[in-house]
């Protein structure tokens, strides 16, 4: 039976808890205000926004490199460290209003971003057992979906009577601040923790692994680039439609994701990755056929209800891989999984432009293949 209480009680808990609150912040409030700042104050266009969200994904690419940062930095303090990059990098963008000041504050604040997210998962993986991660990324992922409604929230209240400068610094020395805390004050590490090897790591057996990673990363792909666009372009849903559908989203998320984390303990890897993938099979054909605005925005809500099954993918990892081998998989399981943003948001414009349905139907077929392949998962 789960304990959360014994949980809770591990100091990487809470100090993991504290710095994912921080990154979703940050990833937030960039989100929130990226647009409006671009065009309104920077004065950018089309072009230059889309190299600037191409460099945003940089360092996904890079993920992999923190395996060589850990030799000189613990892992744990890597995670802290990132998060005051981020913070710093957002406290930045408002003072440098051009492209090149966009881009090197973004690319900063996802370094930050980025690095986070992989040490956050490794470290999930690492101190907690077999049958208690799950819950923990459940635990982690409803708290960012809270953090995402309530940063939203104080953003609106805040750009009522503050400007861009104002608001990214606040937001940026607030995480820099939390960041200090867990840097500075902080020590969740534990010294029975089995070292982790300090260098690439490529294996033929968690093949598996890499594929469902590379998997998911193309169908987060096809949900980011095309169903809002979806939403709008054919459904004409104006930004206060689409905010509180984001709002239906997160709240959902904050009470669901725990409950997905207990049932893959209950039920096991391949079974929750089943039904998700069966899912996606047929949320993506419905993006493709449907005509009813009611139908798809339910759609949009439940495509984003399966992304969380995804934390399977982690911990069936955890369950075959060698222990030493967590900290480098995670980094090269992040690299492989932002694979999919070079060419398919690319590829997926150029079909939409012949016919809107095509990217739908590859992300259903997708959904067919990602289906067959986690058959082949044991955990046993």
């Amino acid at each position: 039976m789960l304990e959360t209480e014994s949980i809770k009680r591990n100091p990487m808990f809470w100090y993991l808890v504290v710095l994912t609150i921080s990154s979703t912040v940050g990833l937030q409030t960039w989100t929130t205000l990226f647009n409006n700042f671009a065009v309104d104050v920077v004065g950018l266009r089309g072009n230059h926004v889309g190299m600037i969200q191409s460099i945003r994904e940089i360092p996904g690419f890079l993920a992999l490199l923190a395996v060589y940062v850990l030799l000189v930095i613990r892992e744990h303090r890597l995670s802290a460290i990132s998060i005051l990059i981020l913070g710093a990098g957002l406290a930045a963008t408002g003072f440098f209003p051009s492209f090149a000041g966009v881009a090197v504050t973004t690319l900063i604040s996802s370094f930050g971003f980025h690095y986070y997210e992989t040490t956050n998962m490794s470290l999930t993986l690492q101190y907690f057992k077999k049958d208690e991660s799950p819950w923990v990324f459940g635990k982690l992922t409803s708290l960012a979906a809270a953090t995402s409604i309530g940063i939203g929230l104080l953003i609106w209240l805040m750009m009522s009577f503050l400007d861009f400068i104002q608001v990214y610094f606040a937001v940026g020395v607030l995480i820099a601040a939390a960041a200090l805390w867990a840097l500075l004050t902080r020590d969740p590490s534990n010294v029975n923790i089995i070292p982790q090897r300090k260098q690439m790591v490529l294996r033929k057996k968690y093949w598996l692994f890499y594929f469902l990673t590379f998997m998911a990363g193309a169908r987060r792909q096809i949900f980011i680039a095309f169903s809002v666009l979806l939403l709008v372009q054919k459904f004409q849903y104006t930004v206060q439609e689409v905010t509180i559908l984001f709002i239906i989203n997160n709240t959902i998320n904050y009470f669901l994701s725990p409950l997905v984390g207990k049932s893959i303990i209950r039920f096991g890897e391949r079974k929750i990755l089943s039904l998700e993938y069966f899912s996606v099979i047929f949320i993506f054909t419905a993006y493709a056929t449907t005509d009813s605005k009611f139908l798809v925005a339910f759609i949009y809500i439940l495509d984003q209800i399966f992304f969380t099954f995804a934390i399977a993918i982690r911990t069936y990892f955890q369950k075959v891989g060698d222990p030493r081998d967590i900290a480098p998989s995670m980094a090269v399981g992040f690299t492989i999984n932002h694979l999919a943003a070079v060419f398919l948001p690319a590829i997926g414009g150029m079909l939409w432009v012949i016919d809107y349905r095509i990217p739908f139907f590859a992300g259903a077929a997708m959904g067919v293949v990602s289906l067959l392949a986690v058959q082949k998962i044991k955990t046993a």
